[in-house]
């Protein structure tokens, strides 16, 4: 993702949240290269599944989608860090200063990709404060014969980390329309004044944090 169409996301989302248009999150996509972030993207906001990256989907349509959550329209705009650039350091800490929700992302086909995944939560926490909303998301279940990380791995650095966990697929579409819903409910129940009872209040959000949902 370009710093430009970065900037006019973020813009666009503020400018659709004074127009009183559906509720817009701005979500961010972190994880090493290659291991399936955009394809992911592409198959939740377009319905498709690219088996390669393929920049005819670099354009601000193939980074948003409107849909309902517990018949609520809202607006899901994403944006796509990619772990292995250092140079563009500076570049990331302003796209997670912008997210409201983070998707920490790694291929169970890929023991490196796993293990960076400490990093990348290090760095939301060093910019957003100690409970920034985030997901454990492993990617190419379909690839699941190649698996080098396994199940137990995710649902325990899950856990580790305070945050929900699915394994997807982009090829087959598994989890990934039910992982994006938990996480814009999870971005509505942290948006709850903690004074508030009920559904949404501070002890709720840490007993859904604790969940490991994976088929």
């Amino acid at each position: 993702m370009s710093p430009q169409m970065s900037e006019n996301l973020a813009t666009s989302s503020q400018a659709g949240t004074a127009a009183k248009m559906p509720e817009s999150w701005i979500i961010a996509l972190l994880g090493e290269g290659r291991i399936g972030k955009t394809v992911l993207r592409v198959r939740f906001v377009l319905q498709l599944f690219i088996e390669d990256y393929d920049d005819t989907y670099d354009t601000e349509t193939g980074y948003r989608r409107q849909f309902a959550v517990d018949d609520r329209m809202c607006e899901v705009i994403f944006i796509d860090l990619d772990g292995q650039f250092e140079e563009r350091a500076a570049l990331r800490d302003n796209w997670i200063r912008a997210g409201q929700g983070f998707v920490l992302m790694y291929s169970i086909t890929s023991r490196e990709s796993f293990d960076a995944v400490r990093a990348s939560c290090q760095s939301v926490q060093r910019i957003k404060g100690e409970n920034p909303i985030m997901m454990l998301v492993g990617t190419k279940y379909d690839k699941s014969f190649e698996r080098t990380v396994s199940t137990e791995e995710g649902v325990a650095l899950a856990k580790e980390l305070g945050c929900e966990f699915f394994e997807t697929s982009a090829k087959t579409g598994q989890n990934v329309e039910r992982a994006m819903k938990s996480l814009v409910q999870s971005l509505r129940e942290a948006r709850t004044p903690a004074s508030t009872p009920g559904p949404g209040s501070v002890g709720e959000r840490k007993k859904k944090k604790s969940r490991c949902i994976i088929l």
